[in-house]
């Protein structure tokens, strides 16, 4: 806030006091400098909660804002967004991506089309298939699905495992297979 700004908000009887070269003209230029470092950071504020601009020390907070935090629950209680990035193999990008996407995702909870999305924004990797009717000695298995992850997402296997458990239909069970 500049000091004429400030000055506008003191009582009449100090803005005619507020004179150049006055000690309260001086009081006004200092409280402008005072409140510069603030203004600055406010004025960037936006870049601290996108997921795609934040820093990295921003991101376990942001996931934990958007419940990711159930995926690496150790790493984001403690602030380490590097350890819950190393759980998706791929750094600090695929955790930004999730977090960017995280609102879209949660529409789509406890549904297949979201389950696999889910799995794609996870890990980056796409060809994710989720078969309903798996067959299982000549009939249907019900309330149970098979989902088919590409063979390059094998290294992430406990993550994926994790997601599905999380983010499949409550009452359905499942099994999990690399093409």
């Amino acid at each position: 806030m500049k000091s004429s700004q400030i000055k506008q908000l003191l009582p009449r009887v100090f803005q005619a006091a507020a004179a150049p070269h006055t000690p309260l003209d001086a009081l006004l230029h200092a409280m402008e400098a005072l409140h510069a470092p603030a203004e600055e950071r406010l004025a960037a504020i936006e870049a601290v909660f996108n997921a795609h601009s934040a820093p990295d020390g921003q991101l376990a907070y942001l996931a934990r804002w958007v419940d990711l935090d159930r995926f690496f629950p150790a790493a984001v209680a403690q602030g380490r967004a590097g350890q819950a990035a190393d759980a998706l193999s791929t750094g600090n990008g695929r955790l930004r991506e999730l977090i960017a996407a995280a609102a879209y995702l949660s529409q789509w909870r406890g549904t297949l089309p979201g389950l696999q999305l889910f799995l794609e924004t996870a890990t980056g990797l796409r060809g994710f298939s989720i078969e309903e009717r798996v067959i299982e000695q000549g009939r249907a298995r019900p309330y149970h699905i098979r989902v088919t992850a590409p063979a390059a997402g094998a290294r992430d296997r406990s993550l994926i495992a994790s997601i599905i458990e999380q983010e499949k239909p409550a009452h359905v069970t499942f099994e999990l297979v690399f093409a």
